[in-house]
């Protein structure tokens, strides 16, 4: 199945050399959502990636598995359960199943803060 244009030239990884290459990520103003970028390289048969935020006691408070993507270039939003406990760690794993190679796993430390509030304005009468 060709879902990448022909005209990209891309060089199209095998399972064994497909790789996470890039994993960043940003919380939105409410720090209440993370909205996660994952690249990875271009591939000929789609893989599986596991994506896991732990917090600061090492309990996972978002997950999600993408199975298949369509795409190399990811973007998604992990919604954080509980209280905020600093700092965070984001784990990304590519694999492919059925005992299929996989790479090695991408993680990322970041603090989420909300963003501040506006102060509030006296009133001008």
């Amino acid at each position: 199945m060709e879902f990448f244009f022909p005209e990209d030239n891309l060089t199209r990884a095998v399972p064994a050399e497909t790789r996470i290459t890039s994993l960043s990520a940003a919380p939105y103003p409410d720090a209440r959502r993370l909205r996660v970028n994952i690249e990875i390289t271009p591939f000929q048969k789609r893989p599986y990636i596991e994506v896991a935020l732990n917090n600061a006691a090492g309990d996972e408070v978002a997950s999600t598995n993408i199975v298949e993507p369509m795409s190399w270039k990811l973007e998604f939003t992990m919604h954080i359960r509980g209280q905020l406990h600093n700092p965070y760690t984001l784990h990304a794993r590519l694999y492919y199943p059925e005992n299929g190679p996989s790479d090695e796993p991408h993680q990322i430390s970041l603090d989420v803060e909300p963003a501040p509030q506006d102060s509030p304005t006296p009133d001008s009468n």
